[in-house]
């Protein structure tokens, strides 16, 4: 490739980076931030966002220059010349996206485990998705609910179960999403989170993996209270989860 303006191309492929970047990161993709998460997941977003618009640049400079450096002069019907390949190329367009994709997966690592750090008072709520409604039991207070309550600035503490398919606990405002993977208890499968809601109001809560029929209409209310006053009076008001029954004794067999 002797003779290309390698500068000029570098050049191009900044300019083209940053226009690029500049045009993806004005819409807010992801909208109302709720959670302390939000903020961490949105920044992570726009890292990858301004490292896929470098290679997109990159490529589609390159394919531009190919294209007026080497195409067909009016009149030209020879074949192109055989080319054998470029090594150093080669291990260029190989080396750079891995280390792309080695900086994004170090950059996700140090969030998700700042993101996973369990406060002390985390409130402990189990949430439990069939098809197709949520519920939600709290065993400090002893209470199940339909409804999702939670503290402003309280770390929550949730533990996921799926009864039957797969599903997928999404607060849009919160940014963490989680699968509820179906499997009896103590079968090693990760489905808890915590996530710490900042911002007090009415939120819902989405599944979004595709469990059946009814599956758009899987939704609940999530409320995020201000105070703890104001959660624990919500908490007065429900009825307590009954104690469980003794099973009678098997009749001996004949």
């Amino acid at each position: 490739m002797q003779g290309v303006p390698l500068l000029r191309l570098l050049g191009l492929v900044v300019a083209l980076t940053v226009v690029t970047s500049v045009i993806m990161l004005i819409p807010d993709w992801n909208g109302e931030q709720a959670s302390t998460a939000a903020p961490k997941i949105d920044q992570l977003l726009d890292v990858a966002i301004i490292l896929s618009s470098f290679v997109f640049s990159v490529v589609m400079v390159m394919l531009g220059y190919s294209i007026h450096r080497w195409r067909a002069r009016p009149g030209d019907e020879s074949d192109g010349a055989p080319l054998h390949g470029n090594t150093r190329l080669e291990i260029a367009w190989t080396a750079i996206p891995t280390v792309i994709v080695l900086i994004l997966a170090a950059y996700s690592w140090i969030v998700l485990d700042d993101m996973e750090a369990t406060a002390s008072n985390a409130l402990p709520v189990e949430v439990t998705g069939q098809q197709y409604a949520w519920s939600f039991e709290y065993p400090d207070e002893n209470i199940q609910a339909d409804e999702l309550h939670v503290v402003k600035d309280r770390q929550v503490a949730v533990e996921m179960r799926a009864l039957d398919v797969l599903h997928s606990f999404w607060v849009p405002e919160w940014r963490v999403k989680r699968d509820a993977v179906p499997g009896a208890p103590g079968s090693g499968i990760d489905d808890d989170f915590v996530v710490t809601p900042d911002r007090a109001g009415t939120f819902t809560l989405v599944c979004t993996e595709l469990c059946g029929l009814g599956h758009a209409t899987m939704r609940a209310p999530v409320v995020v209270h201000e105070t703890q006053a104001e959660f624990d009076r919500w908490a007065a008001e429900q009825e307590p989860i009954p104690p469980e029954q003794p099973q009678p004794a098997a009749a001996p067999s004949a």
